[in-house]
């Protein structure tokens, strides 16, 4: 069955492909709703990492239909930007880069890239598009678990205790690698909800205190996995947004002792004491361990160039 019509939307047409079955389906806020036309792709009524007109084409659906829709440039302006965000998720990396202390509509327009040749012309030059969907089915929010990039801000605020609690749960047990995942999920709820406040205003930095505190937290496992080129950078973001954080300081000296650097990591321990007298114990032990690895350091140095001269 084929069947071209205006939705009563300015610049769509819609042709159906195949009939669907049923009512019109209720799409509420927060339905999940599984369309398939190629890849997969499950969409959460009202929330981010979509076309918002995306809604609008399903809502006109039945399950079972297949239909093809025509969307003007005033539609699809912002397409290439979400599927970049699209196709993160399906390449298993985070729809944003939580560790950058901007969002990525600022980080796109910085560097002028999306990452994709195709997606960079497309914002150069938009143009109308075609969707095909199908619509497979649709759950209500009661009929499923959701994942913490489908939620509303407000559950997102919600469910970043409860993140963060399990992770340091996992961190006590010794599983790291669990605990980095619960950390970092807790983060990019954070960060999700912080790109809509102003910079520096009281809400941004009510988040930014929380996002930090989960950061080094998310550090601390790192330097247990021995990734400390990663413990390094994280707080080196801190530090350069945030120079009066003492455990920043603290973690990226234990980072740049692991590394050898020790210059580095006598500045970062001498930090700690300007602003927190109360730690020159750890300190003095975190010295005292730098110590030790520098002179097997140099001792390993010594043993390999021993007879090249």
């Amino acid at each position: 069955m084929q069947d071209t019509m205006l939705l009563g939307v300015e610049g769509i047409k819609k042709t159906i492909l195949h009939g669907g079955t049923g009512d019109i389906p209720k799409f509420i806020t927060g339905a999940k709703v599984l369309k398939v036309v190629g890849t997969p792709m499950e969409i959460v009524i009202g929330n981010m990492f979509k076309l918002d007109i995306w809604e609008t084409l399903l809502s006109s659906m039945r399950i079972g239909e297949v239909a093809e829709f025509w969307c003007d440039i005033i539609h699809t302006g912002i397409y290439p930007i979400v599927s970049k965000s699209m196709r993160r998720i399906s390449e298993g990396k985070d729809p944003v880069d939580w560790h950058i202390h901007t969002c990525g509509m600022a980080n796109m327009f910085a560097y002028h890239s999306l990452g994709y040749d195709d997606l960079d012309e497309l914002m150069k030059e938009p143009k109308p598009l075609y969707f095909v969907l199908e619509l497979v089915r649709v759950q209500q929010p009661s009929e499923y678990n959701r994942e913490s990039w489908a939620l509303s801000d407000e559950e997102r605020l919600k469910i970043v205790p409860v993140l963060h609690g399990q992770a340091n749960k996992l961190y006590k047990q010794g599983r790291f690698q669990d605990a980095t995942q619960k950390y970092k999920e807790a983060i990019i709820c954070i960060k999700n909800v912080q790109t809509k406040e102003k910079s520096w205003e009281a809400p941004w930095l009510r988040l930014e205190k929380m996002a930090n505190t989960l950061t080094l937290n998310y550090c601390q496992c790192l330097l247990r996995m021995e990734e400390y080129y990663e413990v390094l950078e994280h707080t080196s973001d801190i530090i350069n947004q945030h120079p009066g954080v003492v455990k920043a300081f603290y973690l990226r000296g234990k980072a740049h002792m692991e590394v050898w650097n020790e210059a580095e990591a006598r500045q970062d321990f001498s930090r700690v004491l300007d602003l927190d007298p109360g730690m020159k114990k750890a300190v003095k032990k975190e010295l005292a361990k730098l110590a030790v690895r520098m002179e097997e350091k140099n001792q390993e140095d010594k043993n390999k160039y021993k007879g090249m001269f």
